[in-house]
């Protein structure tokens, strides 16, 4: 009952499509033009205890190779804390706010939900803070840089290839 309360929740918030991996109802959805991932609990009574810690155990695909894809697959991808929608910190919400003035479809992961995530994406950009910005795979950096890039214009020429490419999704 759970599971299937978990999903029905999930698809009303815009659309979600859930499924079952995991113990996790996992979501992917898109909200104007931004690429969102969200995972909950199926089971609300669930001690954290006993939840597992790597969401991707049991898979093939290791969380480097998560990230990898990620960054390669889409133009513009943040790992931030909280989703666009709903930013967790200040800098998180900044860098949404920066890249929103320029109409690209925006992807995102929340490093909240999951520690090994946070700490594959350190790994893999070799940076300790959030949020972390991806341009065409390649790493800019936090809120501030792309601050900095945005008033300079350095970030409108690199954005502006993907404003005339992609359509929301």
């Amino acid at each position: 009952m759970a599971a299937s309360l978990s999903s029905r929740l999930l698809r009303r918030l815009g659309g979600i499509q859930a499924a079952r991996s995991g113990g996790f109802a996992s979501a992917l959805f898109y909200e104007n033009g931004m690429r969102c991932f969200s995972t909950v609990p199926n089971d609300p009574d669930t001690h954290d205890d006993f939840k597992p810690t790597n969401k991707v155990t049991g898979s093939a695909q290791s969380l480097k190779d998560i990230v990898e894809q990620d960054v390669k697959e889409n133009p513009v991808m943040i790992y931030m804390k909280g989703v666009p929608e709903f930013p967790q910190c200040g800098f998180s919400s900044l860098a949404v706010r920066v890249l929103q003035q320029y109409d690209v479809p925006i992807s995102a992961r929340n490093i909240l939900e999951d520690p090994e995530l946070k700490n594959a994406v350190k790994a893999f950009s070799h940076w300790p803070t959030f949020p972390q910005i991806f341009i065409k795979g390649e790493f800019l950096g936090g809120s501030d840089i792309i601050l900095n890039m945005h008033k300079n214009g350095e970030l409108e020429e690199k954005l502006k290839e993907i404003s005339g490419n992609q359509k929301s999704r």
